[in-house]
């Protein structure tokens, strides 16, 4: 039996290309609430933004905003827009995801798909993917509470749902931002594994507790199998 049968894997950046469409729709986003392209304060939330890649997206817009009205105005704004991205044909896998998301199931591994996105939008990328048949469990903040990353609940999630596996210690979480590994890290999850196709860098992966960092998704089966061969 092998040791880490239960995979958790975000999708924006790590199993999916999006080329920068989270800061396209926070751009059209902000707009509608009065944001100027170019402004100072534009840059400022920008740069927020991209700091927190990986977090719930309602989180991210409740700090900017500050106001709940305005936070649930401008989630939905961003939605829609990143929705149009979607439906334009502006998403592709990464390399290798499909391959290695089928050889860990293949392998008798449960595979959880999570996202800082809201429901309506996830259901978008894994139609526009033609993923909606991959797995078996998708995951998004509201189905795990309302709490997305950095927070566990995901991942626990995954856990409790699926019955994977015995104890945390037997997850292996991926992930392309800081906010990723801290998730996995706080879930007591035995692979933290951050990939480098996405928001941030090595240093930033290392620094939040990746206990591994690839070069991508596709090189996480190969690294599940050389540990659980000296585990």
């Amino acid at each position: 039996m092998n040791a880490y049968n239960l995979v958790v894997l975000d999708m924006a950046g790590t199993t999916v290309a999006d080329g920068g469409l989270v800061e396209r729709a926070f751009a059209s986003a902000a707009g509608r609430l009065g944001v100027d392209p170019g402004s100072a304060e534009h840059a400022t939330m920008l740069d927020y933004v991209r700091a927190t890649m990986g977090e719930s997206k309602i989180s991210v817009f409740r700090h900017l905003f500050g106001d709940e009205t305005k936070a649930q105005a401008a989630n939905a704004a961003f939605e829609e827009a990143y929705g149009e991205l979607v439906d334009g044909g502006l998403i592709a896998p990464i390399p290798g995801a499909r391959t290695a998301v089928e050889r860990l199931q293949s392998e008798g591994r449960t595979v959880v798909l999570t996202t800082g996105f809201a429901r309506v939008t996830q259901d978008a990328i894994l139609g526009a993917l033609g993923w909606r048949d991959l797995v078996a469990l998708t995951l998004c903040p509201a189905d795990a509470g309302g709490r997305g990353r950095p927070y566990p609940d995901m991942v626990l999630s995954a856990f409790l749902r699926t019955g994977a596996v015995d104890g945390v210690r037997d997850i292996a979480v991926a992930g392309d931002t800081s906010y990723d590994m801290l998730s996995g890290v706080r879930s007591g999850a035995g692979i933290v594994a951050g990939v480098l196709t996405g928001a941030h860098d090595k240093e930033a992966l290392a620094g939040a507790g990746a206990t591994h960092v690839l070069g991508s998704i596709a090189e996480l089966p190969d690294l599940i199998a050389e540990l659980e061969a000296v585990r």
